[in-house]
């Protein structure tokens, strides 16, 4: 499986498109803002010849989620996520508003809820779920284990972890399934966080302070 990290919205959030050698493809956390910056992700899929067959999302906040719809539309995809974060949806448009950021509609209610243990298929790839919850209610991470790839959202950084003072939100919480569900995970596992670069369990293991 490879990894695309495309960088959109204001808060600089990861999208990433997960695809192997079938062609089809998973989109993950789609937080294109302006029609450039869904030009950008469909030029990808197009340059790679990529078949989206997924939309997945590790969390509703609303940086993850302002091309939801967009690619819902535009690909004839419905939403993946864990059921704890669906009431993120109906506060979107007003909570973007807080940060100066207006948008036309909410974006679509996920139909596939996705809960811990679940096994996300595409292609010839396999990505285990696991729930997380700290950071948001419903936040998940996504495991390749066959591939030692793991999709963090906004779980574990490098270098840092998920903010846990926003509604929902639990630092003892987050702190406890990392250690219980990451930590645990063999050193050379690359993660892919929600902001920023690309990581490795080992390395959070050994220079992460909030573990």
């Amino acid at each position: 499986m490879k990894v695309k990290i495309l960088v959109f919205n204001p808060f600089s959030e990861n999208t990433l498109i997960l695809y192997d050698e079938t062609g089809e493809c998973a989109i993950v956390d789609p937080g294109m803002i302006s029609e450039e910056e869904n030009e950008s992700l469909d030029a990808f899929i197009v340059s790679e010849g990529l078949k989206p067959v997924k939309l997945l999302q590790t969390h509703l906040h609303l940086d993850h989620v302002f091309g939801t719809g967009y690619v819902a539309e535009k690909y004839g995809l419905a939403a993946e996520a864990h059921k704890d974060d669906l009431p993120l949806i109906e506060l979107h448009k007003d909570y973007a508003l807080n940060f100066g950021i207006q948008v036309n509609s909410n974006p679509p209610m996920p139909e596939t809820l996705l809960e811990e243990g679940d096994v996300v298929e595409f292609g010839n790839t396999k990505l285990k779920v696991m729930h997380i919850p700290g950071h948001s209610l419903g936040g998940i991470v996504f495991l390749n284990e066959e591939e030692m790839i793991l999709i963090s959202g906004d779980v574990l950084f490098q270098g840092s972890v998920g903010r846990s003072d926003l509604p929902g939100g639990n630092h003892g919480q987050l702190i406890s399934g990392i250690k219980k569900k990451l930590m645990t995970l063999d050193d050379e596992v690359v993660v892919y966080p929600g902001h920023g670069p690309a990581t490795t369990i080992g390395e959070e293991r050994r220079s992460n302070p909030y573990l």
